[in-house]
């Protein structure tokens, strides 16, 4: 499961970015001012651009057949409807089948997903089947919890509040055991 990339057209991000402020009153000719729309199309290009890594995996050849966790996975993700962040952490879990993953993928699957234009409960999902369908596992469980600078910096200015989505499939869906101790390792 890929994201659609497009590269970057920084000239025309930086006009883009110059007319907005602009348009909002702002004189560029102010000298703390002038460089804005370039360092603004930088940033968003650095936010919205995943690294590459190759996944590398190893077999199982001792059998694990338990689940291995990783909590408290940092990211920061734009919100495509405000183009403001979101940050928080994901919790991931997979129960291995014929092969496991080097546990650092994991946190770059978050960044692949997490450095795009997205709604969390997309980039819940999205985490979810890519290690179902990378790693063929016997279940996967994803819990991505943050904070929505939508939320708390406009509108309701609820500021603090925690919006929490998961994906549970296989075993982590179908069987209550493993799903309640997947849930209470990330709790804890």
């Amino acid at each position: 499961m890929t994201l659609p990339r497009h590269p970057a057209d920084q000239e025309a991000a930086q006009r883009a970015v110059g007319d907005l402020l602009r348009a909002l009153g702002y004189c560029l000719d102010d000298e703390s001012l002038r460089d804005t729309p370039r360092r603004v199309a930088a940033a968003y290009a650095e936010m919205l651009t995943p690294r590459t890594f190759d996944m590398t995996t190893f077999p199982n050849d001792e059998g694990y057949d338990e689940l291995v966790v990783a909590k408290g996975i940092p990211f920061s993700s734009l919100c495509e409807h405000h183009l403001l962040p979101f940050v928080g952490v994901v919790h991931v879990a997979y129960s291995p089948g014929a092969r496991i993953l080097g546990l650092s993928k994991l946190a770059r699957v978050v960044e692949t997903y997490s450095r795009a234009l997205q709604v969390q409960e997309r980039m819940t999902m999205q985490i979810a089947h890519w290690l179902e369908d990378q790693l063929a596992p016997r279940g996967v469980g994803v819990v991505v919890e943050a904070e929505h600078m939508c939320m708390s910096l406009r509108g309701v200015a609820a500021t603090g509040a925690r919006t929490t989505t998961s994906a549970l499939l296989g075993t982590l869906r179908e069987d209550a055991r493993t799903r309640q101790e997947f849930l209470s390792l990330v709790r804890g």
